[in-house]
């Protein structure tokens, strides 16, 4: 009843680039980004290790997973457990640190670093919090992990993946009308090819933001990395030419102010991008599932080691079992 999904899955990313990849299926891990190839030129056994490491996840996610069936549900249907954790270097050399655990779609716990202690998001995580609270050997390890050797690695991919991650390039914006009803019409602002994510874009009236008859699209990607977006205003015609779609983006020189039918050029080309003044994170995601539980599931498999809820991992990373 697995629909030929992979039980666990784990993925690893740098910003917003998928650096390494893997499942349950492949069971071995690889490295996603071009540039993450370069790795193996210093630490040659880098993905072997990452596959050990992943193989031991997925046991663990399976004991844990278990457990909070046991402890929970106790019926048939789909369950998940999530665990994500990273690290991130922000303008001023600010760094943050976080691991987090999510169950069946909703936040379960998290790790306070500061306070060495757990922060539970639901009542059924309160059992967990009281295990991995009386853990400060584990905590001090995990706190001494997140503002050191992920941050290590961090800085080590952004020196892999300069190109790819810190580069700039600027969005190509028109702004278009078309009718709409009432003898009213819908000014329309696209803004695509861009890089980084991040992008403000507003409509103005004489200068002013203005957001009364405003939609907005989400920042989706492009297949070659870049995003788009859009956003529309519905407007009286005589009004036309008191509007303008406002764009800022690390990839321009300046703001652009752009009237209907008018398009930013390409002219501007990329700009190269610096580490201070953004945001450069990495993250790790896990998750697990078992699907259609049934009373008699622990027949058949292997209790796996030591669980992440109770050591290295704190809530055990990702697994899934079928009967």
């Amino acid at each position: 009843p697995d629909q030929g999904l992979p039980h666990f899955i784990g993925v690893g990313y740098v910003d917003d680039q998928l650096g390494g990849y893997y499942d349950s299926h492949r069971r071995q891990a690889v490295p996603r980004a071009p540039w993450m190839r370069r790795v193996e030129k210093d630490d040659p056994h880098f993905w072997v290790w990452n596959t050990q490491k992943a193989l031991n996840h997925e046991l663990r996610f399976r004991e844990d997973l278990l457990d909070l069936w046991q402890q929970n549900n106790r019926t048939r249907g789909t369950y998940t457990l999530q665990r994500m954790y990273g690290c991130a270097v922000r303008e001023g050399e600010q760094k943050a640190g976080f691991e987090q655990y999510g169950y069946n779609g909703r936040d379960f716990i998290s790790f306070d670093k500061d306070t060495l202690t757990w922060t539970a998001a639901a009542a059924a995580a309160q059992v967990t919090k009281r295990r991995l609270d009386a853990e400060l050997v584990r905590s001090r390890s995990l706190k001494a992990y997140l503002e050191e050797e992920c941050l290590e690695w961090l800085r080590k991919f952004l020196e892999y993946g300069a190109g790819a991650l810190l580069r700039k390039e600027p969005p190509v914006v028109k702004v278009t009308r078309t009718a709409a009803e009432g003898g009213l019409e819908t000014l329309l602002c696209r803004a695509h090819g861009f890089y980084p994510k991040e992008i403000d874009a507003t409509w103005r009236k004489e200068g002013d933001v203005w957001e009364e008859g405003t939609f907005r699209g989400l920042v989706s990607p492009n297949a070659d990395g870049t995003y788009y977006t859009w956003l529309s205003v519905t407007i009286d015609p005589k009004d036309r030419g008191r509007y303008r779609c406002h764009v800022e983006h690390d990839g321009l020189l300046q703001p652009l102010d752009l009237t209907v039918e008018e398009e930013s050029g390409s002219s501007v080309g990329p700009i190269a991008g610096a580490v201070l003044g953004a945001v450069a994170a990495v993250v790790l995601l896990m998750t697990g599932l078992i699907l259609y539980i049934k009373r008699r599931l622990r027949s058949g498999y292997g209790k796996a080691s030591a669980s992440d809820l109770g050591s290295e991992s704190s809530l055990r990373e990702c697994q899934s079992v079928a009967e």
